[in-house]
């Protein structure tokens, strides 16, 4: 995948704990946490905000090294000459912090973005590779250090490429993730602009390192990976995170597998369609349908809140595969036991079958 996209809300699991559990299965919960400590991830802002392999450290420097156009900052600076560097001195001498220890704010907090001048001032730095970060396990807070303490050596002497041949590089890393892709799709993978990756694009066909290719169906055209190959057949049942890279590009989802996926977690309540954390479901090489999930930690249950089917699916092999992948789920996550309500058009086929696992 190259890089896991990180998400906050838990009402089943941190969301980037489910991109591995697809494709793995049960595994140890602490595996991000445990590369991170070992020098192979580290995260910064990529997809969003990303767990990324340290070996690709390099290959986002032009983007830390470039001038972004944030307000807050500009204020800040204005306001307080010299406050980064103070900043900066605190960390070198005191060791590792969490925003709160430079909270200043006197009063109740605002908006979920009501940053104070410490957050401000540390993202900054953040962004711009002086320090990095590491999530706290007991709030998801980021605990900021030096990038050189954390980084191992050998990365941060790996040689800084131009920002033309980084960008090239996360373009054949996309291409390679994906097997085929449009520049939108390739584009989107590491959040590069469009404008100047097009002739990048034309340079990397030109010189062989990718292939251009017309998918049926699609109006632009496409970029196959040379080394990209086509399985006879794939034999998975997963749940896809709302942020899994198969499923977090939209119209890709669509041209490939004709799946209309919305998130509705900001949507209010009486105007979801399928729920509040709502995962695709794939099946085979097919996303078939969707399972609102939640984790009642309090009770021991993995609720199935809402499941649904896509037209034309066959619902008992169907439901069978996903009855399995529950109670896998709920004994990774450590629940005892799978409750599905009577909601969507797979939810009765689902219970029929899990009942059935029940009594045999």
């Amino acid at each position: 995948m190259g890089l896991i996209q990180i998400d906050s809300v838990n009402v089943l699991v941190r969301s980037q704990e489910l991109p591995l559990f697809a494709r793995l299965g049960p595994h140890p919960r602490s595996m991000i946490a445990d590369a991170t400590a070992n020098g192979e991830l580290f995260e910064y802002w990529v997809h969003e905000a990303s767990h990324v392999p340290t070996e690709h450290h390099h290959l986002h420097r032009w983007r830390m090294e470039g001038t972004h156009k944030w307000e807050r900052y500009w204020t800040m600076t204005k306001r307080r000459p010299g406050y980064l560097d103070e900043v900066l001195r605190r960390i070198e001498l005191d060791g590792p912090l969490a925003s709160g220890d430079l909270n200043e704010r006197v009063g109740k907090k605002g908006t979920w973005w009501d940053w104070d001048d410490g957050k401000v001032a540390l993202e900054h730095l953040f962004w711009s590779g002086e320090i990095t970060a590491v999530r706290r396990p007991y709030d998801f807070a980021r605990v900021y250090d030096l990038t050189h303490r954390v980084i191992p050596p050998h990365v941060m002497a790996t040689p800084t490429p131009s920002e033309t041949d980084a960008r090239k590089a996360l373009l054949m890393l996309a291409a390679k993730h994906h097997g085929v892709g449009t520049m939108q799709d390739l584009t989107d993978y590491h959040r590069q602009k469009n404008p100047p990756c097009k002739p990048l694009l034309d340079e990397l066909v030109e010189d062989g390192q990718l292939l251009l290719a017309q998918v049926q169906g699609w109006e632009k055209p496409a970029y196959l990976h040379p080394q990209a190959k086509l399985p006879r057949r794939i034999d998975a049942c997963a749940f896809l995170s709302p942020f899994d890279p198969v499923c977090w590009n939209r119209n890709r989802s669509e041209r490939l597998f004709g799946f209309h996926y919305r998130i509705e977690i900001y949507t209010p309540a009486p105007k979801r369609i399928y729920g509040y954390y709502v995962l695709p479901i794939l099946w085979g090489d097919s996303l078939v349908g969707r399972v609102d999930l939640k984790a009642d930690r309090h009770n021991s249950v993995l609720l199935v809140q809402g499941s649904y089917a896509e037209p034309g699916v066959p619902m008992d092999e169907l439901a069978t595969d996903v009855v399995r992948e529950l109670r896998s789920m709920a004994g990774w996550l450590g629940l005892e036991r799978v409750h599905i309500a009577d909601r969507g058009d797979l939810a009765s086929t689902l219970v029929r079958v899990a009942g059935h696992y029940s009594s045999s």
